[in-house]
């Protein structure tokens, strides 16, 4: 059936059949058969995210959520120096970067990345702290 498909495709549009896909956009696609495994990894991607934000160096596998570890307005920058240095970090970006990957393989992420996304308007070192312990996790 899937040739059959393949062929009428090939006989309307110029085609090419590149064999299994393994990587699409920032996923590997891995296929062991004999254990009739199909999955999908994104831990290439969020590497290289990682180094995006200056973040290798990250704490693996630690989610703040699951330790009880709250965010609150309370621990957002209140001096003019602390909004400074804040306003140089690239929060709404890495909460992009996080938010492909939930979507994709990550929904496990998905309620942790609610909770610090209501925090990017006035993003704080605990805000950091948090997307670099899901950014690695």
């Amino acid at each position: 059936m899937l040739g059959d498909i393949k062929a009428w495709l090939s006989m309307q549009f110029f085609m090419k059949d590149m064999g299994e896909a393994s990587y699409i956009p920032g996923i590997k696609i891995y296929r062991d058969r004999s254990r009739k495994m199909l999955g999908l990894t994104q831990s290439s991607y969020m590497e290289k995210v990682l180094k995006r934000f200056k973040m290798e160096n990250s704490k693996r596998g630690f989610l703040p959520v699951r330790h009880g570890i709250k965010l609150s307005k309370k621990q957002s920058p209140k001096t003019d120096e602390e909004l400074k240095r804040m306003s140089v970090i690239p929060y709404v970006s890495a909460i992009g970067s996080i938010q492909y990957a939930v979507q994709c393989t990550r929904p496990d992420v998905a309620y942790a990345l609610s909770v610090t996304s209501r925090y990017q308007h006035v993003p704080g070192s605990h805000t950091r702290a948090w997307l670099k312990s899901y950014l690695s996790t």
